[in-house]
């Protein structure tokens, strides 16, 4: 099949805005079920995992292939839960275009502006489907408003509904100019109702107006009040939405099969094929500044990005790879540019959710698995061996909770270090540390559910009995002064002795995390021992100072030093330095670091009073409110997420269950004075505790 008849797709959404239901109705109607798989009764296709069929939600992104007119669609359906924003992340890294999918109801939630911002960080085209339009309540028009006015999309509806609610019986196609009803199973195209042309009439003039900015030959039609044809419209329509000028808006009922092939008709019509994205740009392993560029064909050198990881009970672990450019085929030697490792390519699956079919080749645009592979991680680059480049990594938030975990014997020990291993590789925003002093084993993640999901799977897959500790906060520590400090690591031990000596100046850097800079003049150092003084920094700051929280945002400067051309060696500057940074750190003014949340309750009118005095209390800070449906409003804020441990109880007694919230991190902030007095007390004397 042709390039351009290749759409790489991906369906986000707040949580239950409904696109597994959408993905499972596109599943149907493309022919690869036969039977229509729910959410809520744990059959859907795309939500595979124990997990996800427990809770209904959508917690690993899935990969499934369809047909449409002759064009293949590889659909990726992400999590709408903001625990598993790193499964949307990775996924916008490798699409070609989004559907985004809004409640008629909810309208734009706070995990819709995550997902909008997500697809902007990586200029990822799309169009948006409103669901839900047969629910109480919902507002084709509102929702509109919203995605203009909070996420700056330039929305244009190129359907509006007929009806809402229960009286909801289809939508109006503006640039053919019909009505597509659903009477029970059948899909009927008629005339537009006489009572909905003239609102038809005004929103497709909307159209063509927004078109006549980006476009001459709609602008010269209408200004000539000349008819424009529909082949026109799409043609226009297509490279505005490719160019990010404007969001297509159609509409729909998922759960009631109402719109979907509309839906699939849009993907093919204004969503871009890997021809239209056109070359990846990737830069020099040598020299950063110097970039090399791949089209997207099977005469160009291969190039392609790991982007997700599985371990498969049966097939052990999936490799998921985005493939830019060149042909792979089984056996294929390769090179993983990021870890500077080669790689041989065993066997190659198209992925259709949990079933997987064999290939012996891919070639550009194709989304595969690879069985077997060794070293390749998520955000790995993986090229040519005689043309080697390095693509765009993935962004990956900090986790921001921890957990202790420890297996319920010793002969479990073991079982457990390898598990964990296997689920923080697949997860790059689940991590897995040891403390030193206590021996405890911490697990961090981006919140409550995502820690839950882990200790789960640890349960079902893997067969171990845990305990968990309670969760805690994922401080960081950072510093706010400038201080230098001289160390010398002399040892004598009877045979070849250990020396080094380091002076370092450190220095707060705010936001910019870590940074290394090297001032030796003259071979103070030897040049060999410089990563090792890196290397031993990097230990100190991982295993933190003030109290065993990793150190962010400081910038390290190496002034002089000095060493010994027999005692020296790599351990004796790492140790070195790591000592050096230590004692420095402690007098730069250390302080405590703690993640603030952004927050959304949406609350009926009567509580907002007492939502707002709840969130007060918690050294909450309220930036905005906002209505959102009559009788309701949405309150937007920030709060610090130690204060948040049990809120959803809490709000659900304050609001009698009728209020709702949704929370993301935002960033790290200062943790104020006291309150690091109080948590550095507390550390200390569960240490002590545990040593006695």
């Amino acid at each position: 099949m042709p390039l351009r008849k290749l759409r790489n797709i991906g369906i986000a959404a707040h949580i239950d805005a409904g696109k597994t239901t959408v993905t499972e109705r596109i599943l149907y109607f493309t022919g690869v079920t036969r039977k229509l798989g729910e959410v809520h009764d744990g059959q859907a296709v795309m939500d595979f995992m124990k997990q996800e069929q427990e809770r209904g939600i959508t917690i690993s992104s899935a990969a499934i292939s369809c047909q449409w007119k002759e064009h293949n669609i590889n659909i990726i359906d992400t999590p709408g839960h903001v625990d598993f924003t790193v499964e949307v992340e990775r996924s916008l890294r490798v699409i070609d275009g989004l559907i985004a999918v809004f409640c008629a109801v909810g309208g734009v939630e706070p995990q819709s502006e995550t997902v909008w911002n997500q697809a902007d960080r990586y200029k990822v085209p799309r169009i948006a489907f409103i669901n839900k339009m047969d629910r109480v309540g919902a507002d084709f028009y509102e929702v509109v408003l919203q995605m203009d006015k909070y996420l700056d999309a330039n929305p244009v509806p190129f359907q509006i509904p007929i009806g809402a609610e229960d009286n909801f019986e289809g939508s109006i196609d503006l640039v053919e100019q019909k009505a597509i009803v659903f009477k029970e199973n059948e899909r009927l195209v008629i005339d537009i109702p006489e009572d909905y042309k003239e609102k038809a009439q005004e929103a497709r003039k909307h159209i063509i107006e927004k078109l006549a900015d980006f476009d001459d030959e709609i602008m010269e039609l209408y200004l000539a009040e000349q008819e424009i044809p529909a082949e026109l419209i799409k043609k226009a329509a297509r490279e505005a939405t490719l160019k990010m000028l404007m969001t297509p808006v159609l509409c729909g009922a998922a759960y009631k099969n109402k719109g979907i092939q509309l839906l699939l008709d849009a993907v093919v019509d204004y969503l871009p094929s890997p021809v239209d994205i056109g070359a990846v740009v990737g830069t020099d392993l040598n020299d950063p500044e110097k970039t090399h560029t791949r089209h997207p064909s099977s005469n160009e050198p291969f190039t392609a990005l790991a982007f997700k990881l599985i371990n498969d009970l049966y097939v052990g672990q999936q490799t998921f790879i985005r493939i830019y450019s060149g042909k792979l085929e089984s056996g294929m030697q390769v090179f993983n540019s990021t870890k500077g490792k080669y790689e041989r390519i065993g066997r190659i699956m198209r992925i259709r959710a949990k079933d997987r079919e064999e290939i012996s080749e891919a070639g550009p645009g194709d989304i595969v698995a690879l069985i077997g592979m060794k070293y390749t991680k998520t955000g790995d680059t993986l090229c040519d061996p005689d043309h080697p480049l390095l693509l765009e990594s993935i962004f990956v938030p900090p986790s921001v909770i921890d957990l202790q975990i420890m297996p319920t014997s010793k002969k479990e020990e073991e079982k457990l270090g390898i598990a964990l291993h296997k689920l923080a590789s697949e997860d790059p925003s689940f991590n897995v540390r040891v403390d030193e002093e206590t021996g405890e084993t911490i697990i961090s993640g981006m919140g409550e559910l995502h820690l839950e999901i882990m200790v789960d799977r640890l349960k079902e897959e893997f067969g171990l009995n845990v305990q968990v500790g309670e969760p805690s906060v994922a401080f960081r520590e950072t510093i706010t002064a400038e201080a230098q400090q001289e160390t010398k690591f002399v040892k004598q031990t009877g045979g070849k002795g250990q020396y080094a000596h380091c002076v370092i100046r450190i220095e707060p850097n705010p936001a910019r995390g870590f940074e290394f800079v090297d001032h030796i003049k003259g071979g103070a150092i030897p040049n060999e021992y410089i990563p090792s003084i890196q290397k031993g920094i990097h230990a100190a700051m991982e295993e933190g100072i003030l109290a065993d929280f990793p150190v962010v945002d400081v910038r390290v400067v190496l002034l002089d030093g000095s060493f010994h051309p027999v005692d020296s060696s790599d351990m004796a500057f790492r140790t070195c330095a790591s000592i050096c940074f230590k004692d420095a750190f402690m007098k730069a003014k250390p302080i405590l670091l703690e993640p603030q949340m952004k927050i959304e309750v949406n609350t009926p009118d009567e509580y907002i009073g007492d939502v707002i005095g709840d969130l007060n209390k918690r050294r909450g800070r309220v930036e905005a409110m906002r209505r959102f449906r009559k009788g309701a409003q949405k309150v937007n804020g920030f709060v610090p997420l130690m204060e948040m441990f049990g809120y959803a109880t809490t709000l659900r007694s304050l609001s009698s269950g009728r209020a709702n919230y949704a929370m993301e991190f935002d960033r790290y902030v200062p943790l104020p004075r006291e309150m690091q007095e109080k948590v550095l007390a507390k550390i200390k004397e569960k240490k002590r505790k545990q040593s006695a």
